[in-house]
């Protein structure tokens, strides 16, 4: 139920309990850091809103009527369960500042975000984080509806709605397993072959999915699936097992090369280089722990 109108102000409220307590308008002013003529006009007008006498002049300053001394007790309570309110709020906020929450596509999650934790833990050794993982476009409608204060994705462009700082290239590679006609290959592949094609790829929404068929459209050529996989650990076991080629980021798959467990392929005409962004959403400064893992981030960055 809505408060009646006019409310009462909370500090000429405080002002009248001052008063009670030290028995001079004059003294109240001085502990409120307010001018005596400013502490009589908000006591004047307290009296207007309430309709009540609370105080009256004696020989040696002022002190409460009966009505205001009942209003004092009460103001007393209202007091208390002011500052209780703002002390809680004080320690919300506080809390909020010691614990993150983000969100970040799974190549940055998978082989980038743990190193840069770590940095943080160093520097802020206070903070507790929270991390979800997911395609580009879930972080994105993540932070958008503030359900993540800052996230990390990887894609061709940054999404129009939020603000967002560029952090490092990222390439994307063509690999096979070794037992794949094109391991053996000598000559690049061209976009007409990766185009016609089945591919193993992420879900509509990957910033990988997005950035090679964008590669593709520039040649007016479309992406063939043979399956989508929902993680870049399945495609990479899909791949290995003899399955189609894929495009994957090179953060991803450095150890299966080099343990010869995938074999990149050469691909000439195909733009597949990407951008590792952080983003949030505009109208309001980061925290200092976000800001400072966007600062983190930033100065690793090849």
């Amino acid at each position: 139920m809505p408060l009646p109108e006019p409310v009462p102000d909370l500090g000429a409220l405080d002002l009248l309990v001052t008063v009670g307590e030290l028995g001079s308008i004059s003294a109240a002013a001085e502990a409120h850091g307010v001018t005596q003529p400013a502490a009589s006009m908000r006591l004047r007008q307290l009296e207007r809103v309430l309709g009540l006498q609370l105080l009256e002049r004696v020989r040696t300053g002022s002190r409460l009527t009966p009505a205001g001394a009942a209003t004092a007790e009460w103001a007393g309570a209202v007091l208390r369960e002011m500052r209780a309110l703002l002390g809680g709020a004080d320690a919300l906020r506080r809390d909020q500042r010691s614990h993150l929450r983000l969100a970040a596509s799974l190549t940055v999650a998978e082989y980038l975000i743990p190193g840069w934790l770590r940095h943080l833990a160093d520097d802020l050794p206070g903070v507790g984080v929270a991390l979800e993982m997911g395609n580009t476009a879930h972080v994105a409608d993540m932070v958008s509806g503030g359900r993540v204060e800052l996230g990390f994705i990887e894609g061709p462009r940054p999404p129009g709605q939020l603000r967002s700082r560029d952090l490092r290239p990222d390439e994307l590679v063509i690999v096979v397993g070794r037992g794949h006609p094109w391991a053996r290959r000598r000559r690049p592949v061209t976009p007409a072959e990766v185009a016609a094609t089945p591919l193993l790829a992420r879900e509509h929404g990957s910033g990988t999915r997005d950035v090679l068929a964008a590669a593709l459209a520039e040649h007016g050529l479309e992406m063939r699936t043979s399956m989508e996989l929902g993680s870049t650990t399945a495609i990479k076991a899909a791949v290995a097992g003899g399955g189609s080629p894929a495009v994957l980021s090179a953060l991803s798959v450095g150890v299966e090369l080099r343990a010869g467990q995938l074999q990149q392929v050469a691909c000439t005409g195909l733009h597949l280089e990407r951008t590792i962004r952080a983003i949030w959403a505009g109208g309001r400064a980061l925290s200092a722990p976000a800001a400072r893992l966007v600062a983190i981030a930033s100065a690793q960055a090849p």
